[in-house]
Formats: structure tokens, sequence, C-alpha cells
């Protein structure tokens, strides 16, 4: 099975959208787990949440990365960034039993799948609230969460973190730079 996230409800078939991959692509997971962070984008909620007029795509943040073991690993990069980025949104998470994988993109990401070409739905799962779902997914083992005392204790994540809120900044877009200057202000300074 084949597992894609969306806020957006009552889709039947996912087609192809812009990528980071300069084509058309759909993006899914051969695990269920994997799928839940996409359920909420923090730019864009803590933009909408703060009146940030914006048009076009949201920039997509993402503090994830993945066990030796292929399990999902979610950072929090701030205080309380999960229960700020996923408390209270909800989603839909699509199942597909077949795609057609996209040979031409090399995507390096554990458990990820891609398809160039329209994907028939054939499940569909109201998540009320993405916290809670991925708070279920850590008890079971299935994800590890990082909270922000635990991933800054660490010096070198410390200066990691430092550096790279940074750059980011430097070649942000508008949406980016407004997020980054409400949740990162003081690395900023």
């Amino acid at each position: 099975m084949y597992y894609h996230a969306s806020p957006v409800g009552g889709i039947r078939v996912l087609e192809p959208r812009p990528s980071n991959h300069g084509v058309p692509l759909v993006y899914f997971s051969d695990r269920r787990e994997n799928v839940l962070v996409y359920l909420s984008n923090a730019v864009e909620k803590v933009c909408r949440e703060a009146g940030f007029a914006h048009m076009g795509p949201w920039a997509k943040w993402a503090s994830y990365g993945f066990e030796p073991d292929g399990r999902l690993r979610v950072e929090e990069y701030y205080p309380d960034a999960l229960e700020d980025t996923y408390r209270g949104v909800g989603g839909y998470i699509y199942s597909c039993r077949e795609i057609v994988p996209c040979k031409d993109v090399d995507i390096r990401i554990p458990h990820a799948h891609i398809s160039a070409r329209p994907a028939e739905i054939c499940g569909c799962e109201r998540v009320p609230d993405a916290l809670e779902a991925l708070l279920r997914a850590e008890e079971a083992g299935d994800i590890v969460l990082v909270r922000y005392p635990q991933f800054i204790a660490r010096p070198e994540n410390a200066d990691w973190l430092r550096r790279t809120i940074r750059e980011e900044y430097a070649g942000a877009q508008p949406d980016e730079r407004f997020f980054l200057k409400r949740r990162f202000g003081a690395l900023l300074r």
C-alpha cells in the first residue's frame, strides 16, 4: 500500500503537482506513519495564524530525517515545535494500491515513492489531530520524536541550528523569512 497525506478532503485521484525536483510528482510512502508530518506545514500555519498575507505556494519547513532502520525521526528545533505545528491540525491520509513509479528522479528518501502519473485512491482516513496521531505513532515505536530540550542539549546541534537558520534566512522567500523571524528571532540577531 502507498500512502499520501493532505489537508484536502474528498480527493478521488492524486494528480502530480509541481515539486522540489523540478517536475510534477505525487509523493508517497509505504509506511503510513511517515506521511503524518505532511498534514501540517509550519511556515504556512505560523503565517496564517499571524495574518501574514501571501500569494503563491508556501515554503516548506521540514524538521525530520530518518533513523538507520528507516523510521521517521522528527526533531523540535524550537520549544514546543510539535505542539505549535501539529496540535489541532486535521487532514487525510489517502492510500493507493498501485502507482506508476517515476524512474527519472532519484529522491533517496527511505520508504518514499514518487509518481509522475495520477494515482487512483482506494482508501481515505480522516486524521482529526496530527499531533495526537504523531504521539500514537511514537508510542507504538513507529517513529521517533526528539523534543527540543533533548535536541538542543548537544552542543553540535545548537551550533548547527544557529548556522542553518541564518543560512536559510539569507536565501528565504518572504513567507519563510516571516516564519524564521517568528520562531528563531534570537538566532538571527
